[in-house]
């Protein structure tokens, strides 16, 4: 898969060659969650779109998980790791204010030699790792590049104090190898991005694992960077592959895969791409039971009022199934995975579809950072995707995973805020439960650096 260098042009389809996908093999059941929370049934798997969040004791973090994944995909696709130019990590899971993730995965290189390998960590809550991905693309198809690949890793363990915001956790990381002539290739030229000072999530307190959060703040703010890229895009791909004078649709895209917080987010946000569309055209009779809404245009209206977004989550819900609920899956039952939501997805969708579905298809995609940044792109998938079903098996490995309750899962949370800042300790959590290939905490010493060990 390493490229030669081009002499007087960029390389061709650049893109993604392959995907990882590592989840914790622990759980908790979001009914069981519900009961036990007290809440009523239904908040959760109805409300939240959720229903299993993937589950960290002490024996996992940033660091276990990025290495894990880093080497399952470099043992799955036979890679050599002096074939890797550049390795940049996407995270907001911040356990050291100066040393990078990036230099921690550097010791996989140790025994290949390789040293010459560009790239540190990116943070900006969950679009790290798509800024990453961004990175990894522009270096591939820059003066900088030495006919290698690029790597980037996302990754994340997404956890929160109890209250509202708990059942929203979960915890991933995903790897993606990128360099020219791919399967799954980025279309240039279209990336729309929308960035803003906002206080929607942020983490002000660097001893704490959990965020400050405003919920129903954050969702707003979503919904309003899908509309703002979403715009942008129509018009950036409609000049650069079709007709400037009629903007692409949704109807237009085969797949999407978005930032999944929670999935009844990613159900509302594509009705709003719809929502989008019909603005542009609201006479149109495709959008006559919808067409009352298209009164609201753009206001702040527009983003409260539960009619439209009933409305539009209603139109779209046959769309909705066959576009957007095959890249939700491991979402859906893993939860938030911060930067590796949306990456998780593209894996989802990828792991799942056959060829006939998915080959000469284009996937939108749609990232989101609280704070915040957000990007609308897309991909074209111009080769067989059989190597991403054959090496993902995302649903095969979610059914194997071991189940805990929900009182568990509250102490694992509790062991973690205990621990979180201590040195010279040695982690307690249950090293059996861990999957085979899985890197593991051993210790933290007295000078708090970290050791680790893999099943």
């Amino acid at each position: 898969m390493v490229g030669s260098i081009p002499s007087n042009s960029f390389p061709a389809n650049v893109g993604i060659h392959a995907l990882e996908f590592y989840f914790p093999t622990k759980f908790v059941d979001q009914t069981e969650l519900e009961q036990f929370d007290g809440v009523s049934a239904g908040k959760y798997t109805i409300g939240l779109g959720q229903n299993k969040m993937a589950v960290c004791d002490d024996r996992e973090d940033i660091n276990s998980i990025s290495l894990t994944v880093v080497q399952n995909l470099v043992e799955k696709h036979n890679i050599s790791f002096k074939d890797i130019g550049y390795l940049e990590v996407g995270t907001e899971s911040i356990i050291d204010k100066s040393k990078s993730v990036k230099t921690v995965l550097m010791s996989l290189f140790e025994e290949s030699g390789n040293h010459d390998v560009e790239g540190i960590d990116t943070k900006n809550a969950c679009y790290g790792g798509t800024a990453s991905v961004f990175n990894a693309v522009n270096w591939v198809e820059s003066s900088s590049w030495d006919g290698r690949l690029a790597l980037v890793v996302a990754a994340d363990i997404a956890s929160y104090a109890e209250g509202p915001a708990r059942p929203t956790g979960g915890a991933g990381a995903v790897a993606i190898l990128i360099g020219p002539d791919a399967p799954v290739v980025f279309d240039q030229g279209v990336r729309s991005t929308h960035m803003n000072h906002l206080w929607d999530f942020y983490k002000p307190e660097l001893a704490s694992e959990y965020p400050t959060v405003d919920g129903h703040f954050s969702n707003t703010c979503y919904i309003r960077s899908v509309d703002a890229c979403y715009s942008l895009f129509t018009k950036k791909f409609s000049k650069r592959y079709g007709n400037a004078e009629k903007l692409i649709k949704v109807q237009d895209l085969d797949h999407l895969a978005f930032h999944a917080p929670n999935c009844k987010l990613v159900q509302k946000a594509f009705g709003r791409l719809a929502y989008n569309d019909m603005l542009q055209d609201p006479e149109n009779e495709i959008y006559a039971s919808v067409k009352e809404y298209a009164k609201f245009g753009h206001s702040e209206e527009s983003y409260y009022d539960k009619g439209l977004e009933r409305g539009m989550m209603q139109f779209t819900k046959a769309d909705y199934q066959k576009k957007v609920v095959p890249s939700i899956y491991a979402s859906t039952n893993v939860g938030n995975m911060y930067t590796a939501s949306v990456w998780a997805c593209l894996s989802s969708l990828l792991s799942s579809t056959p060829d006939e579905e998915i080959v000469d298809k284009r996937i939108g995609m749609f990232s989101y950072g609280s704070g915040s940044a957000a990007t609308f792109f897309s991909l074209k998938v111009v080769a067989s995707a059989q190597k991403f079903r054959d090496t993902l098996l995302i649903k095969d490995r979610l059914e194997k995973r071991v189940k805990v309750t929900p009182q568990i899962f509250a102490e694992h949370l509790k062991l973690r805020e205990e621990t979180a800042q201590l040195k010279d300790y040695n982690p307690i959590g249950d090293i059996s439960t861990l999957a085979k290939g899985t890197y593991y905490l051993e210790r933290i010493d007295e000078k708090f650096r970290r050791t680790y060990k893999r099943v």
